[in-house]
């Protein structure tokens, strides 16, 4: 395989072995049992493979509480969609992606209700400076209507109505299908908008929209953050969370659905982008937001820098630690535990700083066992499980996963040159 440029050492670097070992290391899975953690869940409830941060919703600036304006609109399904169908609205680049989350029936059920004339929860949206509306909580329902109402709207296929509950006669039909006053009803239904108008500052925003439950479960951060913060940041979180080397470095095993993986990227180009030693604000939440607007602001020599050190971390990730790679692990282990996200953006960000020569001389390392020994310090065990943006915190589990690169580096060498 052809040498690779490392540029921030201005040298080449042969990257086969690493890959080598890369392709051998995606074998046979470890068996995973049930573990006391708290887990993420997907959109239908179901535990993921991420562990869970508890982390309390506060704002940790002072604010002017004047400055939080929240409208509640009234309006109706045909003025919403004209919103949607002249860019007044954005539900996200990706929200086709995200809209399958909901099975054909359950929208089909929607728009049951919408005909039934029950209500259905209210939408949240963020103002814009153009005055139009990022959607945050109700990207579903509204896609939904749009699908079946109309579909050229999002520039998808249309619903048909399956699965329904009580005008089951209804089965199989369209919006066309509908009688003349049955269109005209689904069109007249009045929804209740909640706005935050522009002008509340965003981290105040952020709060408020953290705050919200949605269908039982709160919206994630990262989908705040997506949903808040257009731009080219979102599809280059959505390319690095889909690449291969992510995949197989995970374990296949981070469900996106609630955008778990694209936090996990986020953080790691967070620390690219700002040294962790030089994080100290404490607002983790910010912190990330932040990133976000100077990944927008990033050329494509950035982007391709960016790029490459996340491959060749995820790369040297899943060779070095296998199946239990950004895990708590204990010696003897042998059934994977959840993976822990600020594990992942410590090992990853430190392997990223490594060079690939670096890192190849680790690959016969038991770099696992180096997890299992850091794990017997309280302090680094709650560094990766406990208020995790605390700076004190992230510079502790930092700095103990640099050492122990840079102390089995040197060992490997003592080794070799006896």
């Amino acid at each position: 395989m052809a040498a690779l440029e490392d540029s921030s050492q201005g040298r080449t670097r042969d990257r086969r072995s690493v890959y080598e070992r890369y392709q051998k290391g995606a074998g046979a899975e470890t068996t995973q049992e049930p573990l006391a953690f708290a887990l993420e869940v997907t959109a239908d409830g179901h535990p993921t493979d991420v562990e869970r941060e508890e982390e309390p919703d506060r704002i940790t600036s002072p604010f002017d509480p004047e400055a939080i304006d929240i409208e509640t609109r009234t309006t109706t399904v045909d003025l919403l969609l004209s919103r949607l169908r002249n860019d007044m609205v954005d539900l996200a680049p990706d929200f086709q992606r995200r809209a399958g989350i909901w099975t054909d029936e359950k929208q089909s059920r929607l728009i049951e209700s919408l005909l039934l004339r029950i209500p259905i929860p209210s939408f949240y949206a963020a103002e814009k400076q153009d005055g139009s509306w990022a959607i945050v909580d109700g990207i579903q329902r509204l896609t939904s209507i749009a699908r079946f109402v109309e579909p050229g709207a999002v520039g998808a296929p249309p619903l048909l109505l399956k699965g329904l509950e009580y005008l089951v006669g209804f089965d199989g039909q369209g919006f066309t299908d509908l009688s003349g006053k049955l269109q005209i009803r689904l069109r007249e239904t009045e929804v209740v908008v909640h706005v935050i108008r522009r002008g509340t500052p965003e981290p105040v925003m952020f709060n408020v929209f953290a705050r919200l439950n949605t269908g039982g479960e709160p919206l994630t951060r990262q989908e705040i953050r997506h949903a808040l913060i257009p731009g080219r940041a979102r599809t280059f979180l959505a390319e690095l969370a889909e690449s291969d080397a992510f995949r197989r470095a995970t374990g296949y095993s981070v469900v996106g659905d609630r955008m778990a993986d694209r936090e996990m990227v986020l953080r790691f180009l967070a620390f690219r982008l700002t040294a962790p030693r030089d994080y100290s604000r404490g607002d983790f939440d910010g912190f990330l937001a932040d990133a976000m607007h100077r990944i927008n602001r990033l050329g494509a020599d950035g982007e391709q820098r960016l790029r490459d050190e996340f491959e060749q971390a995820m790369i040297a990730a899943r060779a070095m630690f296998g199946d239990h790679a950004f895990r708590k692990y204990r010696a003897g282990q042998r059934r994977k535990s959840p993976i822990n996200k600020a594990l992942f953006e410590s090992v990853a960000v430190n392997l990223a700083a490594l060079s690939l020569a670096e890192c190849d001389e680790l690959m016969g390392w038991d770099i696992t066992l180096g997890i299992a020994e850091s794990l017997e310090d309280p302090d680094f065990e709650r560094s990766i499980s406990v208020g995790t943006g605390d700076p004190k915190r992230v510079h502790k589990r930092f700095e103990v996963i640099e050492e122990m690169f840079q102390t089995a580096l040197t060992e490997i060498r003592e080794e070799r040159e006896a």
